[in-house]
């Protein structure tokens, strides 16, 4: 997505439109959902920006298939190209007011006289031309660079240079009492080309003999080595990511405490690996035992609670879930309440204890934004049985007796130890 000024956006829909029914229906959608919010706008699907953009000026909407651009397009004012003022009133007294009449030219005299900015929004618009959304990267919080009169190229001068930028980096945090959590090394050639590295940190961070040291494992990585061509003349080190960052608390041992060691072993691991090979659990804010954990990078956050911090917040749950949950036989009492006996992989199963029940509802959010009903969107009421050989299992009931929606089910969803 990128501003178009002064009231525009520009998307780039190329290869999703699939996802909404097509082009069609995801621009019906769209404007369905800001008549919504109470804004009133015009939408074009085409296949280049100033394609799409030159009939919005003029209050149109649609879909222009590519190929179609000059046929469409042509009798649209030479407004529609969003010149200056005065280069379009300039073409209108040379007789030129639409679209077609300036394809219709020779390009050489109209780039003389107006300038060749002119002739690339007419070609970009008519479709003879494209030009990529480029997207805004978000300015840095700190920056430091070295500039070399004469290129450098040896591994040892440009880790020396890293160290350098690193430690200024850190003064800089520190006086802003900030860590960072994302570095980026641009290394520009004399040729031109950059090459960027990236390092991520668990814990925001101004250490500089760490940093460096996660960056030459960076380096030394590299599956396509940090080619310096004929030198780089510039290395420049940024700070993508600073948060708060108190003063360490030392242990009387002299040793910083082992969550400290943990984050730098992630660091470490992280940088050799890649963010995605290196992972933690998470639990998630959700009573559904499906959903209630993650798999997540260890670099974004902290570590999942332990067991009994789990614990004080929630009933306990098996170590050992299965998915999908196993179909069973069970027998109980009454209706709604906890299974006498059960038949799970043609063993039968005395219940000699049980609790519960742990009634979970489906996420009503969830139910909403699906098209149809999703999988597990009963209502369940868990029991923790212990059958007379003392083995513990999780069971589960979907769905209510006094609701509709056909005859409830037993599962066995997790084992105990």
């Amino acid at each position: 997505m990128a501003l178009d000024a002064p009231d525009g956006l520009v998307l780039d829909i190329s290869g999703c439109a699939h996802l909404f029914g097509g082009e069609v229906a995801l621009r019906t959608r769209l404007l369905a959902h800001l008549k919504r919010h109470g804004l009133t706008a015009y939408a074009v699907v085409a296949s280049t920006p100033d394609a799409a953009r030159a009939p919005v000026r003029c209050g149109l909407g649609g879909l222009i298939a590519p190929g179609e651009e000059a046929r469409r397009l042509s009798g649209l004012p030479v407004a529609a190209l969003g010149l200056a003022p005065a280069t379009a009133s300039g073409l209108s007294r040379a007789g030129l007011k639409t679209l077609g009449d300036l394809a219709g030219r020779p390009a050489t005299p109209l780039a003389a006289r107006f300038g060749e900015e002119m002739l690339v929004k007419l070609r970009r618009t008519l479709g003879l031309e494209d030009a990529r959304i480029v997207p805004r990267r978000p300015l840095p919080d700190c920056i430091a660079e070295r500039r070399f009169a004469e290129p450098i190229a040896r591994e040892c001068d440009i880790e020396g240079s890293l160290a350098l930028l690193v430690g200024e980096v850190g003064r800089m945090l520190e006086a802003r009492g900030e860590g960072g959590r994302a570095f980026e090394a641009s290394f520009f050639r004399t040729d031109g080309a950059v090459r960027r590295l990236t390092v991520e940190t668990a814990r925001p961070s101004r250490d500089g003999a760490s940093l460096a040291r996660l960056f030459r494992e960076k380096l030394d990585s590299l599956a396509d080595p940090l080619d310096p061509g004929f030198g780089f003349d510039l290395v420049r080190l940024a700070v993508l990511r600073a948060e708060p960052l108190a003063a360490a608390q030392i242990g009387l041992d002299g040793r910083i405490n082992e969550d400290e060691e943990i984050a730098a072993l992630v660091d470490r691991l992280t940088t050799r690996l890649g963010r995605e090979r290196v992972l933690r659990f998470m639990l998630r804010d959700t009573h559904n035992p499906s959903r209630a954990g993650a798999l997540v990078p260890a670099i974004d956050g902290p570590a999942a609670p332990s067991p009994a911090e789990a614990e004080a917040e929630t009933l306990p749950r098996p170590i050992t879930l299965f998915e999908p949950p196993q179909p069973i036989e069970a027998l109980a009492e009454v209706p709604d309440g906890p299974p006498l006996r059960f038949r799970w992989r043609r063993v039968l199963h005395e219940v000699a204890r049980a609790e519960g029940p742990e009634r979970i509802a489906p996420e009503w959010w969830r139910l909403l934004a699906a098209p149809t009903a999703p999988e597990g969107a009963r209502t369940r009421d868990y029991y923790r049985v212990e059958n007379r050989e003392g083995r513990r299992f999780w069971l589960f009931r979907a769905g209510l007796y006094e609701r509709g929606g056909g005859t409830p089910r037993w599962f066995l969803h997790g084992l105990f130890p």
